[in-house]
């Protein structure tokens, strides 16, 4: 079980990468984009139909946030992770440049929401050290 441990340093954007390219794949996901159901409004109102796409990118939201949380750990093990995640942006950006079933605004969504989990990620890891070696620099002297 010690692996188990690990597994939180995986980038959550490659299962949506898996995810897309299995849907792009198996289906004509990106022609279609199915309703996945409809969405009741507690105004009375009509209520919306929640897309599969739509879908994806709330999910992608949710891994922003998970992952902004794994890049303030102090963790040296946090530096594969932000090397991981930036392999899988690489991925998200030739599938987004190079695969015709790829070409779409939702996937391109996706794609800059990875960039910027690496952005992001090593602005908070650079800020957490800062913080670390001043802090540390004031106990020494």
């Amino acid at each position: 079980m010690q692996y188990l441990r690990y597994l939180r340093f995986f980038p959550l954007y490659a299962v949506l990468l898996v995810v897309y390219n299995i849907l792009m794949v198996s289906t004509d996901y990106t022609q279609t984009n199915p309703a996945v159901f409809k969405v009741p409004l507690p105004s009375g109102g009509e209520g919306f139909d929640l897309h599969l796409g739509d879908l994806l990118v709330m999910i992608g939201a949710v891994f922003y946030y998970i992952e902004m949380l794994k890049a303030t750990s102090n963790s040296k093990l946090t530096l594969i992770d932000h090397l991981l995640s930036m392999v899988v942006f690489v991925i998200f950006l030739v599938e987004f440049l190079v695969v015709p079933g790829a070409g779409t605004p939702m996937f391109m969504i996706l794609t800059l929401m990875s960039m910027l989990d690496i952005v992001a990620g090593f602005t908070v890891s650079i800020s957490t050290a800062r913080r670390d070696i001043a802090f540390g620099g004031g106990l020494e002297h």
